[in-house]
Parts: C-alpha cells; sequence; structure tokens
C-alpha cells in the first residue's frame, strides 16, 4: 500500500503579512507579488511531489488560502474551517512590536491572545484534522493549504511536540513543509521550502 506524506503551504504574500500583522480571522488579498509566488510555489510543489495528483487537498476558509491553492494548481477537493489560521483576538491586525508596547515580550507562542485562541485550542484543532489526513494517507500525500503559525503548530503536533514549539519552526510566504513517515514515526522531510524570490 503506498503510504503519502503532508504537505503544508502555506499562502502567498498579503499586505498584513509583508508587515508583520497577525492575520486570522481577516481575509486580507494577495498581492501581487503573492500571487506570482504562489505560482511559483506551485512549481516548485510539483518538483516535490512529482506529478500524481494528491489523494487529497484541504485548504482554509480564507481567501488568501484559497487563492494560493488555485493559483498553485491544486484542486481543491474541501474547504476545512479546521485550517484557519490561530484566533488572534485582540492582536488582529497589530504587530508584535505594537503589542509589546503595553505588554513587554509578548508572542503568540507565550502570551495571551484576549478574545481569541489559546495554545491548547489551536493543538486540538490541530490534532483532530491531523487524525483525519492520516486516514487519507494511505491513498497518497495530502496537501493543506493554509496560514503560518497554524502550520507551524501542525509540524510541531505531527512530531510530538507541544503547539508552542511551532515557533522553532519557519513558514515564510507561499513556502512548504513536508512532513513524513520513518517506519511508522513521525518525521519532519522539510520545513520552509520556497521558490526563488521572483523581481
Amino acid at each position: 500500500m503506498t503510504v503519502g506524506r503532508v504537505f503544508l503551504l502555506r499562502h502567498g504574500e498579503t499586505e498584513w503579512s509583508a508587515s508583520g500583522k497577525h492575520t486570522g480571522r481577516s481575509d486580507i488579498p494577495l498581492t501581487e507579488r503573492g500571487r506570482r509566488l504562489a505560482v511559483a510555489a506551485g512549481e516548485l510543489g510539483r518538483t516535490l511531489r512529482g506529478d500524481d495528483p494528491p489523494a487529497l487537498v484541504l485548504t482554509s476558509p480564507r481567501g488568501r488560502a484559497r487563492d494560493t491553492a488555485e493559483l498553485a494548481g491544486l484542486r481543491i477537493d474541501r474547504v476545512d474551517e479546521r485550517l484557519a489560521e490561530w484566533d488572534y483576538g485582540e492582536a488582529e491586525g497589530r504587530t508584535t512590536p505594537e503589542i509589546r508596547e503595553t505588554v513587554p515580550g509578548w508572542t503568540v507562542w507565550t502570551h495571551t491572545c484576549p478574545g481569541g485562541e489559546t495554545p491548547d485550542e489551536v493543538a486540538r484543532r490541530a490534532d483532530d484534522l491531523l487524525a483525519d489526513v492520516r486516514t487519507a494517507l494511505g491513498g497518497g500525500d495530502v496537501v493543506l493549504v493554509g496560514h503560518g503559525h497554524f502550520s507551524r503548530v501542525l509540524i510541531a503536533r505531527w512530531i510530538g511536540l507541544p503547539a508552542t514549539e511551532g515557533v522553532r519552526f519557519a513558514m515564510e510566504a507561499a513556502s512548504w513543509a513536508v512532513l513524513g513517515d520513518e517506519r511508522g514515526v513521525p518525521r519532519l522531510d522539510h520545513v520552509n521550502v520556497r521558490p526563488m524570490e521572483l523581481g
């Protein structure tokens, strides 16, 4: 039986991601550069995966993720609410330096997001999604198109780390991560694999 891998694709650049604003619930569109990066990420994904179509493609409900999937040439099987970005609550639309003006040392990994999700809540959402994804891997690769922080949580949970350990992984705009398996032990095959910079 063929056992697939999990491919995580972060959406392309938006104005807010380029400026470091936390973007959870807000539906901020891709920039023109973000659209070009999404196309390039699709080409890179085919290099990483090969030509066989994935067994399953899920995307976040946010337009920036759905547009990235389409521009990357992926056929979306389903929009999955569990792939939405971390809900930042009152941190939405604010940068870390702005938040640190009133909460010194703040990060999403170490502090609360009033009105938003806790790391434990994000971890439960990731675990629920990954449990479903594992059942689909017998049919081949699964592609999940989503967001930066939540993708980093998925990486951490795949290899058995707490959600807050997602801080140790990078996922820049239009980058890929690949989650594999070593004889039944989940492993990280690639992280933050990005297309060449575009002029």
